[in-house]
């Protein structure tokens, strides 16, 4: 083991070794734990070698948001455009849960990187293949928001590892107050290990929104609705 950590430590330095170490890193102890101190010691260099590929830490999480956002499938040619969305924001979803930090770095870059913007053309030029006008290509790509990268942000706070009596107890307290979230969250039933907590299925949950606003959207690109069209309507009826 020793001989072989010595013999990677003698592979030259390169940008993407760096983020990919960086990558492994982060999935391994989170992303709290990546310093360009603590990725210099897992790399066997002095900090100072890691600042000739990245100029500080900003540049070191956004290469790591492009080595995640690297790992998603690319579009299928010829593929319907329903299901060619689907397939790639669900392969989305595959490496955000390979790399559960990434969804929070995401989230904090301000600046999308040329590997982001390609990623998001490509989504928006499926849209505009199969017919979207540009209007509505526009309206799909803020409904799907972070959804494209494969996460949301959960509408229920993890309370996987609360003592079930303790969470019993919690709910008929809650129902007093809150009665109909108190039948919601004792009805629902499937994931025990979900990040939003027992009773909700994660997948489930992403997939079941994800195809109501794919069928939403194909409904109104059959109608050939327009933002401008809505607005007068709406102004109308008001």
């Amino acid at each position: 083991m020793g001989e072989q950590r010595e013999a990677a430590r003698r592979v030259p330095l390169s940008r993407d070794r760096v983020l990919r170490a960086a990558v492994a890193l982060a999935d391994a102890s989170g992303i709290d734990a990546v310093s360009m101190r603590k990725l210099a010691q897992e790399l066997g260099v002095v900090p100072m070698a890691l600042y000739k590929h990245v100029a500080n830490k900003e540049e070191l999480l956004a290469g790591m948001v492009d080595v995640v956002v690297g790992e998603i499938d690319p579009p299928h040619p010829g593929t319907e455009w329903r299901t060619a969305v689907r397939r790639r924001i669900l392969s989305a979803r595959r490496a955000l849960l390979r790399h559960p930090w990434a969804s929070r770095v995401i989230e904090s870059r301000t600046t999308p990187t040329p590997v982001v913007l390609e990623y998001m053309d490509s989504m928006t030029g499926m849209f505009r293949a199969d017919g979207f006008s540009v209007d509505l290509t526009h309206h799909a790509m803020h409904a799907l928001g972070s959804r494209m990268f494969g996460f949301t942000q959960e509408l229920f706070d993890d309370s996987a590892g609360v003592d079930p009596a303790v969470r019993e107890a919690m709910l008929r307290e809650m129902a007093g107050t809150y009665p109909h979230l108190a039948e919601i969250a004792s009805g629902a039933a499937h994931d025990e290990r979900s990040v939003v907590g027992p009773g909700c299925d994660d997948q489930f949950e992403f997939e079941f929104a994800l195809d109501l606003l794919l069928d939403g959207l194909e409904g109104l690109r059959r109608q050939r609705w327009s933002s401008k069209a809505h607005r007068e309507q709406a102004t109308t009826i008001g």
